[in-house]
């Protein structure tokens, strides 16, 4: 999807974002709405309506903040979809040894056995360079 001359970091695709009307006054309504379920949960709150007398309620108030979620999951995504840019930036794409920080010639790891006089030499001074 990237062309050959991109580089790591450099902007592949910018679309301005749409900013329509209709989503900003969605928005605004949204707001709104979320406003009153705030306002309604916390007055349900201070008043106790999910007291200990009450069976339903704790789903009640549960069911207001449910509701305040999902509204500000609706404005979240109506401005993210609207009001932002869309970017696309190149990335490089890592080997696999790349991502535990191991060097280049150590990819293949040491080997099992070896000398086993020069293991004893190395469990003995541990600073012993081969």
């Amino acid at each position: 999807m990237s062309s050959s001359g991109s580089t790591y970091g450099d902007i592949h695709r910018y679309e301005p974002a749409r900013e329509s009307t209709a989503a900003a006054l969605a928005i605004v309504l949204l707001t709104l709405v979320e406003i009153v379920f705030v306002g309604l949960f916390t007055y349900g709150l201070i008043s106790g309506w999910a007291g200990e007398n009450s069976p339903v309620g704790n789903m009640f108030m549960g069911g207001f903040l449910a509701a305040i979620f999902i509204d500000l999951a609706f404005i979240l995504m109506l401005y993210r979809k609207e009001f932002l840019p869309d970017v696309m930036i190149v990335k490089k794409r890592r080997r696999k040894w790349e991502d535990l920080y191991i060097r280049e010639e150590d990819v293949d790891g040491e080997s099992l056995g070896g000398d086993p006089w020069e293991s004893i030499k190395r469990a003995v001074y541990p600073y012993y360079k081969r």
